[in-house]
């Protein structure tokens, strides 16, 4: 059954600010570069997802499969992920693992202190947090340090 629908009526944006930082693997056939960041666009983007963590997981697979398909030579990097992110999801969900780095913050080293570190130095195209909460100030520190890497930082809330 198909339902009618009114062309004049736009489309709500949805995942506004991870497609603007990312869109660009899913639209192009071929990239050879990833593409450079506007001096207005922000360097940072934050998602929000509720719900089992294998629903999380579900909507999360194909946004991680087109980073990590993304054809700029640095790497896409995890931080800090939840536990249900496995080696074994990432190879099922057809990730490209030879991409990704996954990295834990160490000893008295804090995630955002690691994914800033990342950020900064400039050898991932994207560095993807799982922090939560992240107050304001955080978040000015995470798109600070993503624009001084020329990079993109994008944080992932579980709830």
């Amino acid at each position: 059954m198909q339902f009618p629908q009114s062309l004049n009526r736009s489309q709500l944006p949805l995942f506004d600010g991870v497609i603007a930082s990312s869109a660009t693997p899913w639209l192009a056939d071929s990239i050879d570069q990833a593409p450079a960041l506007d001096e207005d666009a922000t360097a940072f983007s934050e998602m929000s997802l509720r719900g089992s963590a294998g629903h999380c997981l579900t909507l999360l697979a194909p946004i991680l499969k087109a980073l990590s398909d993304n054809h700029d030579h640095r790497w896409l990097t995890l931080i800090a992920p939840p536990a249900t992110l496995t080696h074994s999801w990432l190879r099922e969900s057809g990730l490209n693992r030879e991409r990704i780095l996954l990295l834990q913050p160490r000893g008295g080293q804090s995630a955002l202190t690691l994914a800033e570190e990342a950020l900064k130095l400039g050898r991932s195209h994207t560095v993807v947090s799982w922090l939560h909460p992240l107050p304001a100030q955080a978040r000015n520190t995470l798109e600070q340090a993503a624009q001084a890497g020329k990079a993109q930082s994008l944080n992932i809330s579980l709830g």
